[in-house]
């Protein structure tokens, strides 16, 4: 088991005053056998009322409230958490699905429909194209080694850019310019498993160590792919790499727009700032 502290802090800052409509956020990292809370405290300025759910995914998302006028927005998240999936490789794909390609049974299928859902015909014909370059149709492989090759392809071929601006780039627009952000990379990967039939979701939340220091202040993505058997399983094509003990996922969807940490609005004649500061550490 590994503890870590994940800080994240987000300042906005208005010219002048505006009024704070509701903020949704998505800060509180998922729970489950491999993943447990040991603390988690929101500090919100001004002071916020909070409303705590659990979407329809499962993500625990807490709605912040504002009563005053405010020229200025705090929000930062402490967790402690244990890590316990040290060993990621450790698990069984159903016999059925052990190689592709393979047919999810009757009764998965219309709960995975969503994950499934194929890009455009111009981006599939692209997808279909690029996995050509790491993997001919019709040679045999298994399940997990054709996800594991992706992830590593990716990571291998297209270059790695952290990207300040809001937005996710398409599968379409990553490939043609050869680099992207790990949101870019995970939509890539999701598109990629979707138009090989897999179900796939995006995966927002925080990695330790491995990007470059100059990435302090973004949380991270990538996306899992549903293995029968196993189920939901990451892969993380910035790193090229299999979801692990580093990994501490938030939220997930299927589409990558739907899980912002952050998501609110305000009125006012004003203009905002933003700077954000994220930081994992083990304890």
């Amino acid at each position: 088991m590994q503890r870590y502290k994940i800080v994240h802090r987000t300042y906005y800052n208005f010219t002048d005053e505006v009024v704070l409509g509701e903020h949704r956020l998505l800060l509180r990292p998922r729970e489950g056998h491999e993943l447990r809370i040991e603390s988690f405290s929101l500090n919100i300025s001004p002071a916020a009322t909070l409303h705590w759910h659990r979407d329809i995914e499962d993500n625990s998302v807490a709605i912040a409230s504002f009563n005053s006028p405010a020229r200025h927005l705090m929000i930062e998240s402490e967790a402690i958490i244990q890590q316990y999936n040290e060993a990621p490789l450790d698990f069984i794909v159903a016999t059925y699905a052990l190689n592709y390609p393979f047919v999810y049974q009757q009764h998965d299928e219309p709960m995975l429909a969503p994950y499934r859902t194929l890009p455009d015909a111009y981006t599939s014909t692209q997808l279909s194209r690029w996995i050509g370059t790491f993997w001919r149709s019709g040679e045999p492989i298994e399940t997990y080694s054709l996800l594991q090759r992706m992830t590593e392809h990716i990571y291998q071929t297209l270059n790695y850019q952290a990207r300040e601006e809001p937005g996710v780039q398409s599968a379409r627009q990553t490939l043609e310019c050869g680099s992207g952000s790990c949101r870019d990379f995970a939509v890539l990967f999701m598109d990629a498993a979707r138009y090989l039939g897999l179900a796939a979701r995006f995966v927002s939340g925080y990695l330790h160590d491995h990007l470059p220091s100059n990435n302090l202040g973004a949380t991270h993505a990538w996306a899992e792919v549903y293995l029968p058997g196993a189920g939901w399983k990451g892969f993380d094509p910035t790193i090229g790499k299999v979801a692990g003990t580093d990994h501490i996922a938030v939220a997930v969807a299927c589409r990558p727009d739907a899980v912002p940490p952050i998501a609110g609005s305000f009125s006012g004649c004003a203009a905002s700032t933003m700077d954000v500061g994220v930081w994992v550490t083990r304890v």
